[in-house]
């Protein structure tokens, strides 16, 4: 078969045709409708602003920033690291198309059996807890008013008292002293956790990776026990509950962030699962990129206390600068949301859920509250403060209503703030300009479009293939040639033409499909006439004309025979005048 050859290519068409790209990657990152088509940000680079296009019409994605572009089948292969056999199972079964001839190889990693030592001492644990031995721990979490259910959906488990239980077990799977150390299940040859209740921890994927084990006997142990950083444990890379809140999160359009694990277990038991936790405090560059694609409307919801105040402030305003929407809950202090539900209820909770204030108010709230007022100089800093983070907002309504109120309450002129305003506004427009990347310069010459143009066409409108056919361009590279031959075999095959399943049909061929993606993210018009058409033909054939002079030219420099140097100035003399 010639060029693109890709497995199952008929399956995979009706596969495609079956399923609708804007919910297949709806259901992964957030995406809003403009005109025609959704925007969202792009999971494929670090992107503040949405800049991934999903078009329903042609079933493409395309990042007018980092140029990744495709069909469902390459979003899905890139997203969830999945091959193409393994996403048109995926697909097929979504769909009801059986894909039972498809053979999927599992694939082996050098962590595989890291993951399955984790799986092993999972089962190992919630077998515990629903044992005899495990009647204690019951009752404490049925004191802690976390049901039966609730043990079940998270698959809560228990360690035992004894030393060396599960470090015995794994042994006798094969699992020798060095990886359990180098895993954090055990410690030399002792078990590291001993006599607490048991809670998974996941990565992303939904594998669990780590444990944190709680005391439920006062005995004057540390609260919890967790699992060390590992090869397939990287706190700052993970956050809990995630892989099952992307599905609500979508529903909801809201994500709830929080501290610990027990907040989102306690927020499950009231039936709000569009929430995170963060394992802490801090908020990394990764945890930041995993947010963003849950959604763009963020709620956080730390802990009452200083150190969750402060923090809010903090991973706030990274997010704010990631280009989100963030806001707030303010608990009393010293409640996190875990004690909160449980002293006051699901129903108070949800409601200070529902009445979640803009950040950037709750940051203004924080700043009044350390100010002197009697200090000129300090009532100064603050009205400075708060105009520089009213300029950050991207609403020109809010910004009026903040200064109105603070030239009210100070008995400030207005037009003295709106000029202070105006010079921050103006600062931020300035610097946003000088950020624009070289790279997003095009270079291209005229005769470059002029061939992506042409190709862009065929892969819009059939008819056109075959004016191309018959003009029998001559395109300027290889990968411009081959992509060209593709579209025309592809469409004597199929007898039409559609980008998304051209996309699955060369899906093997990493030159064509890097060039699509420059093809697709330019500014290209997708349809013509026969007029203007021609008109992009005469461009392209005078680049044409152009290289055969300039090898004419060098092939005379190097020609000796007289007679032979007059027949190539004759040849360029009719290339010029157009009478080839």
């Amino acid at each position: 078969m010639e060029g693109g050859g890709t497995l199952n290519h008929d399956l995979a068409n009706t596969i495609r045709s079956k399923v609708d790209i804007v919910d297949i990657i709806g259901e992964r990152i957030p995406l809003t409708a403009r005109g025609k088509n959704f925007f969202g940000v792009c999971p494929f680079h670090d992107d503040t602003n949405p800049s991934m296009s999903v078009s329903r019409d042609k079933q493409i994605y395309t990042c007018f920033s980092c140029h990744a572009t495709g069909n469902v089948f390459t979003f899905l292969m890139n997203y969830e690291h999945m091959d193409f056999k393994e996403v048109l199972k995926y697909l097929g079964d979504r769909v009801g198309i059986d894909t039972g001839n498809i053979q999927i190889k599992k694939k082996e990693t050098k962590f595989d059996k890291f993951y399955d030592a984790y799986q092993l001492s999972l089962k190992y644990f919630q077998n515990n807890l629903n044992s005899s031995v495990g009647k204690e721990a019951k009752k404490y979490l049925a004191n802690r008013q976390i049901e039966e259910t609730t043990i079940k959906e998270f698959e809560i488990g228990l360690s035992l008292e004894t030393k060396d239980d599960l470090t015995k077990l794994l042994e006798k799977k094969d699992y020798d002293l060095v990886t359990l150390n180098r895993i954090g299940l055990s410690s030399e040859s002792h078990d590291i956790y001993n006599d607490r209740i048991m809670f998974p921890l996941y990565d992303v994927n939904g594998r669990v990776v780590g444990f944190s084990g709680r005391i439920y006997k006062d005995n004057g142990q540390n609260k919890y026990v967790n699992t060390k950083e590992t090869d397939i444990f990287k706190k700052g890379e993970m956050l809990y509950h995630y892989h099952i809140a992307r599905e609500e999160c979508r529903l909801k359009k809201s994500v709830i962030v929080m501290e610990g694990f027990m907040d989102v277990i306690r927020a499950s038991t009231i039936g709000i699962k569009n929430t995170v936790a963060l394992m802490g405090t801090a908020l990394t560059k990764e945890q930041t990129s995993l947010i963003k694609r849950l959604s763009n409307n963020i709620i956080l919801c730390l802990d009452g206390d200083d150190p969750g105040q402060h923090a809010m402030l903090s991973i706030g305003d990274t997010l704010l600068e990631s280009g989100t929407e963030v806001k707030v809950v303010v608990l009393p202090n010293p409640e996190d949301p875990d004690s909160y539900i449980l002293k006051n209820g699901g129903e108070r909770f949800q409601g200070l859920v529902d009445s979640a204030i803009n950040f950037s108010d709750y940051k203004m709230q924080k700043l009044k509250e350390t100010v002197d007022f009697r200090s000129d100089e300090e009532k100064a800093n603050y009205i400075n403060k708060v105009i520089e983070e009213t300029a950050k907002l991207d609403d020109a309504i809010r910004r009026e209503v903040v200064l109105k109120r603070l030239a009210k309450e100070f008995d400030i002129g207005y037009n003295t703030l709106e000029m202070r305003m105006n010079s921050l506004l103006k600062k931020e427009v300035e610097k946003t300009t000088i950020r624009i990347p070289t790279k997003s310069i095009d270079k291209k010459n005229k005769y470059i479009k002029a061939f992506e143009q042409i190709i862009y066409f065929m892969l819009n409108n059939d008819w056109i293939i075959t004016q191309v056919e018959k003009e029998r361009l001559i395109f300027p590279t290889e990968v411009m040639r081959t992509t060209c031959n593709e579209i025309i075999y592809y469409y004597k095959k199929y007898g039409t033409i559609n980008v998304a399943d051209f996309y699955t049909y060369v899906q093997e061929k990493e030159d064509i499909l890097e060039f699509l993606k420059d093809v697709l993210a330019g500014d290209y018009s997708e349809t013509t006439n026969k007029e203007e058409l021609f008109l992009y033909f005469k461009v392209a054939r005078e680049h044409s004309v152009k290289n055969e002079i300039k090898r004419l030219t060098n092939l005379m420099k190097k020609e000796v025979d007289p007679i032979e140097q007059a027949k190539i100035v004759e040849k360029i003399r009719k290339l010029r005048l157009g009478d080839s």
